[in-house]
């Protein structure tokens, strides 16, 4: 398995990661514009050539990021690649210099094993809730905050 940074020619297979859980209700839907347009963001897991997940890591403060469109492809799953994808998002925020990453999830077990704890949706910064706007379940939010520090390399 490869994880590195995006390119041009995986927002195809980013958007199509993306928009089957969506579909599911699972995750908001990505429009493959956002997913260019944000395309920096993005991390991917590749397998013999194939983009199999994808993960992006949104700096939303000086001390604070979010992982966000955390996707595995069906066949992938429960073969480390969402946690090869959360460590290199964390790794980058590291680099960064940003302390504090979050992910808001409908899969919380997943985040407790790579080491998030469970937090409090109120007591992340009200920028968070930018995506919420556009969420179908705004007033009935079923998602899950999770938090973690990592070491900054400053």
């Amino acid at each position: 398995m490869n994880i590195r940074n995006a390119k041009i020619s995986d927002a195809q297979a980013i958007s199509a990661l993306i928009n089957c859980y969506a579909e599911r209700d699972k995750m908001l839907f990505r429009p493959l514009v956002d997913i260019y347009e944000k395309l920096q963001m993005f991390i991917v897991a590749e397998v013999d050539g194939t983009v199999v997940g994808c993960c992006a890591l949104e700096i939303i403060w000086s001390d604070l990021a979010e992982i966000k469109s955390l996707a595995v492809s069906e066949g992938q799953k429960g073969k480390g690649v969402g946690r090869a994808l959360v460590s290199e998002a964390t790794e980058q925020a590291s680099r960064l210099g940003v302390p504090r990453v979050f992910a808001l999830t409908l899969e919380p077990q997943f985040f407790e094993r790579v080491g998030f704890t469970l937090v409090e949706k109120e007591e992340l910064p009200m920028k968070v809730w930018s995506d919420c706007a556009r969420c179908p379940k705004q007033q009935e939010c079923d998602e899950i905050a999770f938090l973690k520090t990592v070491p900054t390399d400053l």
